[in-house]
């Protein structure tokens, strides 16, 4: 999400847009916004049950700096911005990053009447059928910088680091270590590829609460030899050229920017069918599908992938274009500036020459508002 966040503002208009941060804590991520020349970062704490000391918050900083609207990322900001907004009269933009529309977040839409923005047809179409109005929801894909990760790249970097050589066919995971991106999932299809083919070497890439679980699983299965864990970084561009394949075995996804960064990198796939992923992957073609939950699928598919090398090629190359005609962050970011210029016009704000007011709440390492100018 906050790599999402991090491409948004990238991308948006900087002639048309002022963006002020509301995050609950400093992080890398403050200091990425103050970096990408946001105006101001305020720090309040951002909870289930907001305090008044952070409704206070939204409320002064909305009204110091003519905030026109406040765009929330996640739940717990979506009922800051929803509270703040509704005293404020000024209207809320919550952007639904996952694959369901909670109960909790629905109420919240509901009563502050905030307009939701989905990433995947699932998500969408729940909310419809959830009594969400037609006119308060829309459906965005996710997208990558595709200058940033694109193919040509060597990979070596990750590969001198784990200690597996160029010759060496590596398979990897990216992602949290979260029981939802299924990194369990993605080893107990590796012990399955690792009986067929035991040349193989596999790298887990992330942290998470189920790091110490994950190392202690791969010593039960005797896969030390072949098996690496990398911590997380922000910068992964590098990494996914060192893989001959990526492996998602996420429980619960919209349209995930790992797969997509992969992808267009030109790094064949292969995912569980589990909410946009069944719109990122072209199966088939750019890479496979297996059902929900199963491991010893995604193991036999790995395993006949790898055993046609040519595939893997066409398939990575096709990976590519897919994401150049589909999931380019440029256009995403277009689709969602103009949402956020239509909602705050029809609400009747405040405005000079088309300029307007955004304020952004994400949760989760930062709370983002802005200022649509």
């Amino acid at each position: 999400m906050e790599n999402y966040i991090v491409n948004f503002i990238k991308n948006l208009p900087a002639d048309k847009f002022r963006i002020i941060c509301i995050c609950p804590n400093e992080s890398w991520f403050t200091t990425a916004l103050r970096g990408l020349g946001v105006e101001a970062v305020f720090i309040t704490p951002i909870a289930d049950d907001p305090e008044w000391r952070s409704i206070q918050m939204v409320m002064e900083v909305a009204r110091l700096y003519h905030v026109d609207i406040l765009h929330a990322h996640m739940p717990k900001s979506h009922v800051l911005a929803g509270i703040a907004g509704s005293l404020l009269n000024k209207p809320v933009v919550a952007t639904v990053h996952g694959m369901h529309v909670t109960a909790y977040e629905l109420g919240v839409a509901l009563a502050v009447k905030s307009h939701l923005v989905t990433n995947c047809q699932e998500t969408f179409i729940q909310a419809l059928a959830l009594g969400v109005p037609a006119d308060r929801v829309n459906l965005f894909h996710n997208g990558v910088d595709i200058n940033v990760f694109a193919p040509g790249r060597q990979g070596q970097e990750l590969r001198n680091r784990i200690g597996v050589p160029t010759t060496a066919t590596l398979v990897g995971f990216v992602g949290r270590l979260e029981h939802e991106k299924g990194p369990d999932l993605f080893l107990r299809a590796a012990w399955h590829v690792h009986a067929t083919l035991p040349g193989v070497q596999f790298v887990i890439v992330g942290a998470g609460s189920m790091r110490k679980h994950l190392v202690q699983m791969g010593q039960q299965m005797a896969m030390e030899s072949c098996l690496h864990f990398v911590d997380w970084s922000e910068d992964t561009a590098d990494m996914y050229p060192a893989l001959d394949l990526l492996v998602h075995s996420s429980r619960n996804d919209g349209t995930s920017l790992v797969l997509m960064e992969a992808m267009a990198c030109g790094r064949p796939v292969v995912g569980m069918a589990v909410g946009g992923v069944r719109e990122v992957i072209e199966n088939e073609h750019t890479g496979m599908l297996v059902e929900k939950n199963d491991w010893e699928a995604m193991g036999n598919q790995i395993v006949s992938l790898l055993e046609q090398p040519e595939l893997l090629k066409q398939m990575g190359t096709a990976g590519r274009r897919r994401v150049e005609d589909h999931f380019n962050v440029v256009e995403n970011t277009r689709k969602t500036a103009a949402l956020l210029k239509q909602v705050a016009t029809s609400s009747n704000l405040q405005s000079t020459e088309n300029n307007f007011q955004l304020t952004e709440t994400l949760n989760g390492n930062g709370s983002l508002n802005g200022k649509n100018k």
